[in-house]
């Protein structure tokens, strides 16, 4: 979002910018830009009224139908800007995000607003009701493009005519990006999730869980332990910070003698706490994909502990498959030799992604020059 937002004001000066979004307090605190809900519940969602909640979330759906008509009409233009919109990598319901991005292309095509998805991510969907709302959102919508050909061919699997859409490295490589300090020598940022799997893996979801914090954990007692200080790094304030308190618990039982300042997770909340907190190290480990995507546009040498395929392509693009490894079956050895191989090849890995960054912010600057003539002539 900061990445389109940064470019439209940059090269669309008179265009007039809000959202419908899931957070518009902290969209108009940090970026001025005013939004309202993405959906009626969400100024609803009280544990006084939990009992209530079925009923309305059901009436709420249909509230929503009226509510994203009358903003969209309002519009010449909707952007969906960038990350996995049509995506079930991680555990998600079909009249939560799909519902309202399935209204949103509905609206666009009957009231007359280009609805467009830039860059985004997609993967084939085997849930029937979720897969019918993405693929007929981004059927209707007036314009698509991808962030790698895994997420347009996925589409395409899915019955959408994506041949002749757009591909170019995702927008964030786009985002200027500016750290205030130098990194410590001597400090890896690890990001860390609430990883129970993905949307087919609900019956799984405790053991992949507890087995993804073992894992976590014994790397990261390792790193301590090899002289390492460790920042811990979320990527949903919501849900990973509650992650990091409990590996450093974890590791405070281990290790009783560990100096506190050794293993740190301060709270982050905004893409500059992100980029702070990244900049700050001298190496990556991260799950979350834009903790990963960031910390490549930081230069860093990274490791991805993927979740979904999206993160090998990433790093096989950026000529880094060597370091990645699945969540779900995790090494903790194989992830120490591949940690010992980035210390290693430090110096040229940093010159190689600064090369293969350079390129991206290129090919992404003319993606925006394409959505333009497209959307905004």
């Amino acid at each position: 979002m900061e990445s389109v937002v940064a470019y439209l004001r940059e090269s669309h000066p008179d265009a007039v910018i809000d959202a419908m979004c899931s957070g518009p307090e902290q969209l108009r605190d940090i970026h001025g830009i005013d939004g309202i809900p993405l959906s009626w519940y969400q100024n609803h969602d009280s544990p006084r009224l939990r009992f209530a909640a079925p009923i309305l979330k059901a009436l709420g759906k249909g509230i929503d139908v009226v509510r994203t008509a009358a903003w969209v009409r309002r519009h010449d233009v909707v952007i969906v800007p960038g990350m996995g919109v049509l995506e079930t990598d991680l555990p998600i319901k079909p009249f939560g995000f799909p519902y309202a991005i399935f209204l949103l292309s509905v609206c666009g095509r009957v009231l007359g607003t280009k609805v467009a998805f830039i860059g985004v991510g997609a993967n084939v969907i085997s849930q029937r009701t979720t897969r019918w709302f993405f693929s007929t959102a981004a059927r209707l919508a007036a314009y698509r493009s991808y962030r790698d050909d895994f997420s347009r061919q996925a589409l395409r699997m899915m019955g959408v005519p994506s041949q002749t859409d757009d591909v170019a490295p995702d927008v964030v490589f786009g985002l200027p990006l500016a750290a205030s300090r130098p990194a410590d020598p001597a400090t890896v940022a690890v990001g860390v999730m609430d990883f129970h799997g993905s949307n087919d893996d609900r019956a799984h979801a405790a053991q992949i869980y507890a087995r993804y914090l073992d894992n976590m954990t014994s790397f990261i007692a390792w790193l301590v332990g090899q002289g390492w200080t460790v920042r811990l790094v979320v990527g949903d304030a919501r849900w990973d910070l509650e992650v990091a308190h409990e590996i450093i618990a974890r590791i405070a039982d281990r290790l009783p003698s560990l100096e506190p300042d050794r293993i740190v997770a301060e709270p982050i909340y905004t893409v500059a706490q992100l980029t702070e907190a990244l900049a700050s190290a001298k190496f990556v480990v991260a799950a979350r994909y834009h903790n990963v995507i960031l910390a490549l546009k930081l230069n860093k040498p990274t490791i991805a502990v993927a979740y979904a395929a999206k993160h090998e392509v990433l790093m096989n693009d950026m000529n880094l498959s060597r370091f990645v490894q699945r969540a779900t079956s995790l090494d903790v050895g194989r992830l120490i030799e591949q940690f010992n191989e980035l210390e290693t090849c430090s110096d040229s890995l940093v010159r190689e992604i600064s090369q293969h960054n350079a390129v991206n912010a290129r090919q992404v600057a003319d993606q925006f020059r394409r959505m333009s003539r497209a959307l905004l002539s």
